[in-house]
Formats: structure tokens, C-alpha cells, sequence
């Protein structure tokens, strides 16, 4: 859908913001007017009050510059932020997607809210037809053109522009995501992260020759009982001064989980197409960070495996001697995104020494049990850190929600004979991940992990913002965390 801010209308469907009460806006009386007052009776009749997510639609006259007009309830002025401007673009281009018509006029006054209306749309337009043959012409949207008619039509583009490059990178997150396993694999995904190189980023992809120089070990050994090579995606965006150290990105890229010799129930299995949503998280950042020029040092990894349950796949009971030195007991083979990422922290640490990590991981069913759909769950070392990227996420509506490490939870790691081992039992299991990760974090080093095990993809009901079975969850909240705590 093409976006773009002007000073007049010019579509088929205009739409009029309307604050809860019904009365009409200043932009809508000389249209008013000249119908007789059709916006008016469509403004005072019915159920239309001006409530945030009411429309009510009028036919105009022929004779008229558009073919329809829109009222659009917006509320009232208390309380509505960025969020509620996403909202209500979002839920307009919903209401008139499939209309039949092909222009759509927002008058939004105020240059910030017009950028953050039309990010909303753009947000609620995406979709994935990239394997469907046979959509008839009714079944696809017939909206094409938003129109932002605004005071300040320049500044509400620059406004929407940095929104714009944050969509972008949600969109190639829910790309990855959605796409099925026997397109999204360790190689050909490594293939996509290339391809990123046009928009100024630095892309590295060590194989597993390069990673068994590294003595990766636990990595490996969770992908060797597929017949698909892993790989470790390297993505570098130098923005910042010269110097500086760079923020690390880490992603779980676990592109199909059987959960290996510890098989996965068969049922919903196909869903774990998406447990490399960690990984889609930090490219789709990195893309957004490229495309609106960051003023920041970034490094985005990802470790790209598969788990399947070949003769060769690692077995309950073996040990793997990790990157780090450390040693780890597989008690089960599907706690296996933890034994990817351990070896991509002690990667990211030992060659960027970065300011701060953040990793992002589909881990564990356990974290849907405690936080459902609604947010993601954040473990961290630093109290600060967590006060950056919990205002990010409220402020993007990728909310993170705050869970405790300590030191009686490690003690679940404990194994008979290695420095510790993969699962700590049914009691935290989440909080016994992010454990298990922290053990592989240095002294001083500031870090946190995000488990979006239950944000990734959502089934059923969502927000008009979230139209696909992958949210693209992350690249918004990690973008708008660097922007407003690393760059100047």
C-alpha cells in the first residue's frame, strides 16, 4: 500500500476524525454543508458517538470530489498517545480494505499523530499471500493509496519516516516467521541476511567448519542431527562514532524444532516453523536501524540450526563442551534454543565486547503459562537496562514484563557430571533458561533476555495493528530502545 502526506484530499473515501460526542470536526463543515448536512445527521443518528473504533459512513453526492465520506471516532483527547493513533489508523484501513474502493484520505491535523496513524495502517496491511494460488479478485484488498492530509504535510513525512523503516523490519520479521520450513533453513535463511548488505549493513556467515574452529560445540550439536548445515548470521551497522562500542543483538534461529530425540507431541508440531522468531527479531532490527540510518554501533547475531531427531542427533544423557569452556549435561533435547544462544553470547562478548547484549528467544512454553500472549518475558543483570527496554516496549505496544534471576533458581542447574545441565525441572522453567544463560555472561557485562516464546505468533483474536499468524514481534521495541538510549 502506497503512503503518502499531502496537503488536500484528493481520494474516494474521505475520513474525518471525530472526538467522542459526535460534533463534527472544522475540516468536515464546508463538506457538511454543501450535502445538506448528510455528516451531521450521519454524526448525530444511529450509534455513532465518536468513540474510539466507531465509524460511521455517508455516500456522498455525485457532483462530490469523493465518493464516500468516513467519521471516525477518536476518543477522547485525555490519554490518547501514540498507541491510540496507531490504533485508529490501523482500524480505519481494516474497515475499508476490501470496500472496493482504491484511495483512502485520513485528515489528521497534528503532523506527529497523521505519522503515527498511517505507521497503524501500514502495520494492519501487511499480509502473507506469498503461497496462495487461488485468491479470487473479492478475496484481496482493493485499498491501495492512504492519503495523511495534514497542516504540515513535510513534517508529518519526516515524522512517519523513522516509523516507516521500524514497520519495515516488522514486516521482514513476520516474512521469516511465516515462511515454511523447507523454504526458511540455515542456508537459505543465511541467503536473506545477505541480501541486507544493500542497505549499508556488514554481513558475516561463519559455517560449521568456522564454528567447530570456535569450539562451538553446544550450537553444533543441536543442529547435527539435521541433514541442513548451521550457520551464525553476523549483521554489522556502523553508525555510530568510530570506537564505540557496539550494542549486541542475539537471536535464537532454531528454524524447525522437533525437539530432537525428546520429540515434540505431534500435534501443533507445524508451529514451530516460528521458533526462530528470536532470531527474525534481530534481523528485522537491523534492517529497521539500516533503512533509517541509526546513529549507532549495533551487532546483530543469530545462530541458525535445525533439531531433528536423526541417528546423529545428540541424545539425552551426552554432554557438550560449549564455546566458553563450560560443559553442559542434555538431559532433554527440545531445551535446545539455550544450547544455540550460549554459544552466541560467548561469540558476541569475546569478538564486539559490546555496551549491552539483548537476546530474543522463543524459549519456553513456560513463559506463555505466566504471561499468555500479552507480553514478552524480561530477564536482566542490570536494573536500568530493564527500565529502557520495559518504556520501549510500552511506547511500541511490544511490552516486556520483568521476571527475577537469583542465585536459589541456579541451583536447578546442577548436574552429577557437568559444570551444570540444560533443564531445571518443571518449578520456573523460564526463570531456570534465562539462568542458564546468565552463566555465560561476564563479569560486569550488562545484558538481558527476552523470552517471546508467547508473542511471536498468536492464534485467534488481536489487535488491528497484528494481522498475521507472526506478529513480528521485537524489531519496534529494540529500534526505538537503541534510538533513545544510544544515540545522541
Amino acid at each position: 500500500m502506497k503512503i503518502t502526506f499531502t496537503d488536500a484530499s484528493k481520494s474516494e473515501i474521505v475520513g474525518f476524525m471525530v472526538e467522542e460526542g459526535g460534533k463534527l470536526p472544522a475540516a468536515a463543515e464546508a463538506l457538511d454543508e454543501a450535502t445538506g448536512g448528510l455528516l451531521s445527521e450521519a454524526a448525530n443518528s444511529g450509534r455513532f458517538g465518536g468513540k474510539t473504533g466507531q465509524q460511521a459512513f455517508v455516500v456522498l453526492p455525485k457532483g462530490s470530489d469523493a465518493k464516500r465520506a468516513a467519521l471516525i471516532g477518536i476518543g477522547k483527547a485525555k490519554g490518547r498517545d501514540e498507541r491510540a493513533w496507531e490504533r485508529i489508523g490501523a482500524s480505519t484501513y481494516k474497515a475499508h480494505a476490501n470496500s472496493g474502493f482504491k484511495s483512502l484520505d485520513l485528515i489528521i491535523d497534528d503532523a506527529a499523530d497523521a505519522a503515527r496513524a498511517a505507521l497503524g495502517a501500514k502495520l494492519a496491511a501487511y499480509r502473507f499471500d506469498t503461497y496462495r494460488t487461488k485468491l479470487k479478485t473479492e478475496d484481496k484488498p482493493s485499498l491501495n493509496a492512504l492519503n495523511l492530509v495534514s497542516s504540515d504535510s513535510k513534517a508529518a513525512k519526516a515524522a512517519f519516516k523513522p516509523l516507516d523503516a521500524g514497520a519495515d523490519g516488522t514486516y521482514l520479521a513476520r516474512d521469516l516467521v511465516n515462511l515454511p520450513p523447507n523454504d526458511l533453513y540455515p542456508a537459505s535463511y543465511a541467503a536473506r541476511i545477505e541480501e541486507l548488505a544493500e542497505h549499508g549493513l556488514e554481513i558475516e556467515i561463519l559455517g560449521e567448519k568456522d564454528l567447530a574452529k570456535l569450539g562451538m560445540n553446544s550450537m553444533l550439536g543441536v543442529g547435527q542431527g539435521s541433514v541442513k548445515d548451521s550457520k551464525l548470521g553476523i549483521m554489522r551497522w556502523n553508525g555510530g562514532k568510530e570506537g564505540d562500542a557496539p550494542v549486541a543483538l542475539v537471536g535464537k534461529g532454531v528454524c524447525f524444532d522437533t525437539g530432537g530425540i525428546s520429540l515434540k507431541p505431534g500435534a501443533g508440531m507445524e508451529d514451530m516453523r516460528g521458533d526462530m522468531g528470536g532470531s527474525a527479531a534481530v534481523v528485522g532490527a537491523m534492517l529497521a536501524l539500516a533503512k533509517r540510518k541509526a546513529k549507532a554501533n549495533v551487532v546483530g547475531l543469530v545462530g541458525l540450526v535445525e533439531n531433528m531427531p536423526d541417528g546423529d542427533a545428540i541424545r539425552p544423557g551426552d554432554i557438550l563442551k560449549s564455546a566458553s569452556g563450560q560443559t553442559i549435561e542434555v538431559q532433554n533435547t527440545d531445551a535446545e534454543g539455550r544450547l544455540v544462544l550460549c554459544d552466541v553470547l560467548w561469540y558476541a562478548q569475546e569478538h564486539y565486547k559490546p555496551a549491552a547484549i539483548v537476546d530474543l528467544a522463543t524459549l519456553t512454553g513456560a513463559i506463555v503459562i505466566g504471561l499468555g500472549h500479552h507480553h514478552a518475558g524480561l530477564f536482566t543483570n542490570n536494573d536500568k537496562l530493564s527500565d529502557q527496554l520495559t518504556k520501549a516496549g510500552m511506547a511500541e505496544g511490544e511490552r516486556v514484563w520483568r521476571l527475577p534471576l537469583g542465585p536459589e533458581y541456579d541451583k536447578q542447574l546442577k548436574s552429577k557430571f557437568a559444570d551444570m545441565r540444560n533443564i531445571g525441572g518443571r518449578a520456573a522453567g523460564s526463570i531456570t533458561a534465562a539462568q542458564f544463560l546468565q552463566r555465560f555472561i561476564n563479569k560486569g557485562q550488562t545484558w538481558a533476555h527476552i523470552d517471546i516464546a508467547g508473542v511471536a505468533w498468536v492464534e485467534g483474536e488481536k489487535a488491528p495493528t497484528d494481522p498475521s499468524w507472526a506478529s513480528g514481534f521485537g524489531p519496534r521495541l529494540l529500534d526505538r530502545w537503541i534510538a533513545e538510549n544510544y544515540e545522541s
